[in-house]
């Protein structure tokens, strides 16, 4: 009886601690501000860590869609989702910016960032070259609006190994047609690389073909 009695009063002594004095085991985590979350994300992606980086800038743009660090939040998702080679969300997040925020001074970099993400896909000659195409698009869409960005210079670069993949594959395509004995398309194929990529070198390997097109195809029609 007297254990029970005691076990009673202890219970009841636990409970008033917990109810007067707001047991910490039952307090709410305190929110994080703005700030807080721009911090969290920048140390997480500094870290390498761009999934949980992501995570903190996505609260932080849910959560505070009007401060000063929400524009921050979009560009740095964007990036996060460029380190984790995601790269058709990171051309959306990109995309989007430039969009939301035309005149703000990270655009160079956003259009850049937008041009890498295809520029990062480029394959072999023989494969589908969409990737090539679209980097070139884009960083001569930089170079034409902001020729005296840092960044222009490495588009230069990125520009030439583009228009490289998309000579090569118009060779490869034509040596194909050559060897099926298809000749006219790829006379086609021959004359659109010295046409449109005079200046890669490949255009002197076409002009050997460009004569033997036609010598098969007088013998065709003769």
């Amino acid at each position: 009886m007297y254990k029970n009695r005691l076990v009673i009063i202890l219970l009841f002594v636990v409970a008033t601690c917990f109810l007067s004095s707001g047991c910490a085991w039952f307090q709410p985590e305190k929110e994080k501000t703005a700030y807080d979350l721009a911090v969290e994300g920048m140390d997480e992606f500094k870290d390498g860590d761009y999934m949980y980086a992501m995570e903190a800038f996505q609260k932080l743009k849910d959560r505070y869609p009007f401060s000063k660090y929400a524009i921050l939040a979009e560009l740095k998702i964007a990036d996060c989702h460029y380190h984790r080679k995601e790269y058709e969300d990171a051309i959306f997040w990109y995309e989007e910016f430039e969009k939301l925020h035309p005149e703000n001074e990270a655009v160079p970099y956003v259009i850049y960032q937008t041009g890498l993400c295809y520029f990062e896909q480029l394959d072999t000659i023989d494969r589908d070259q969409i990737p090539a195409q679209q980097a070139r698009k884009i960083f001569e869409k930089l170079i034409r609006y902001y020729p005296q960005s840092e960044y222009s210079k490495t588009a230069r670069q990125h520009i030439k190994i583009c228009v490289k993949s998309l000579a090569g594959h118009d060779f490869y395509v034509g040596l194909f047609y050559y060897k099926s004995k298809h000749y006219k398309a790829a006379l086609e194929r021959f004359r659109s690389v010295v046409r449109d990529y005079p200046d890669v070198g490949v255009h002197y390997k076409a002009l050997q073909y460009i004569p033997l097109c036609l010598a098969k195809l007088s013998t065709q029609k003769g």
